[in-house]
């Protein structure tokens, strides 16, 4: 065996190992607040308690919920850390305190809140990765409409701007999901009987957020997100030689930013379900060279490489003034099944200047083993 070979081997060992060392992760996902996520966390913690199981609240927030704050009672409490930002007190996870303790399972609520600045991890996410590395077992929950790359569907479901979001790797790498699931009636009727926001924010909420087909259509998305995750967990556990074929998705994206983030996130969502790799390709031409190119559009650019990193792809760039030339090259090379682009937004001289380029990548392809998809 070659001295990298070698290498490769030991690296891989060391992976299981640490994988072996890594604590158990359960999230639990539902579709908006106020359908019992939290409740049942801690309806757990009580249960598991009860069996002598070492298991302590590192944050729970109850939103001044009855039903839920009752649940407190008799569960051992980790002291959150205080901060001071902006002249007030706030609170965050104490993940010191939780990995000096070290229970067995620590409860950490709203997995996708950003901590304060100053705080040593930007997102609560990333204390639960943390804690998770030291051995610890973690509970958490999360909203489907805190998930990257569902941004752009639950925009156009609720018109939201969801500020605080997680990158799917985040519940790709729960060892369980579980969906807590409500009809649109009974979760419209528990905020009338304000359980879920005080009476004075119920008329508003029933206008905006709480509507049945909102309300409908982020369930779907719930129940889509924990299908995919048990087909991704079957899949894991499949005898070697019985998984489905192994899809490789390409997403080719351009400098436009809104166009270019549907595309990564929905080729996200692709790699996902089938628990697949896949890349980002962004081919420079000579127009959007570095001296050349706008300082916004570069900017965008930049941050839209950052979200394809952040939600698991491998970026590519390459310079080149022939794109098709460019992608053909890349899908061969990574043996992709899959291409995804945008869909084309031709104006007049667009069309007459770009149609054959199109047209030579729908032959090219057509000569191939590459699926095609044009992402709205």
């Amino acid at each position: 065996m070659l001295p990298d070979q070698r290498d490769q081997s030991a690296d891989n060992f060391l992976r299981l190992i640490q994988q072996s060392r890594r604590g158990k992760f359960k999230v639990y996902i539902g579709m908006s607040a106020g359908v019992g996520k939290t409740y049942r966390m801690l309806q757990e913690a009580h249960a598991l308690l009860r069996t002598g199981i070492d298991v302590q609240i590192g944050f729970v927030e109850t939103h001044n919920r009855a039903e839920t704050h009752a649940l407190i009672d008799g569960l051992p409490i980790i002291p959150r850390r205080t901060l001071f930002y902006k002249g007030r007190e706030l609170e965050e996870v104490d993940v010191q305190a939780v990995l000096n303790r070290h229970p067995e399972i620590v409860i950490v609520d709203e997995l996708a809140h950003t901590n304060i600045p100053g705080s040593k991890n930007e997102k609560r996410w990333q204390d639960v990765f943390e804690i998770l590395d030291a051995g610890i077992n973690v509970i958490s929950a999360v909203n489907i409409q805190h998930i990257e790359s569902l941004y752009d569907e639950v925009h156009s479901i609720t018109g939201v701007d969801v500020t605080e979001r997680i990158p799917d790797r985040v519940l790709q790498t729960a060892d369980e999901v579980v969906n807590i699931d409500l009809t649109a009636d009974e979760l419209i009727n528990r905020l009338k009987e304000g359980k879920i926001y005080d009476p004075g924010k119920v008329q508003t909420a029933l206008a905006n957020f709480f509507q049945s087909e909102k309300i409908l259509q982020l369930r779907e998305l719930a129940l889509r997100e924990v299908a995919s995750a048990v087909e991704r967990k079957i899949d894991t556990i499949l005898p070697p030689g019985t998984q489905p074929k192994n899809e490789r998705f390409l997403a080719a994206i351009s400098s436009n930013h809104l166009t270019a983030r549907r595309v990564i996130r929905k080729t996200a969502r692709l790699a996902a379900y089938y628990n697949s790799r896949w890349f980002v390709l962004y081919v420079q031409t000579p127009e959007e060279s570095a001296d050349r190119i706008k300082l916004d559009v570069q900017r965008h650019l930049i941050n839209n490489l950052k979200l394809a990193t952040e939600l698991g792809a491998e970026v590519i760039q390459v310079k080149s003034d022939h794109i098709v030339n460019s992608i053909m090259d890349e899908l061969k090379q990574r043996n992709v099944t899959t291409l995804c682009i945008g869909k084309p937004h031709f104006s007049l001289i667009q069309i007459i200047l770009r149609t054959s380029a199109f047209n030579q990548l729908l032959n090219k392809l057509a000569d191939s083993d590459t699926d095609l998809i044009i992402l709205s």
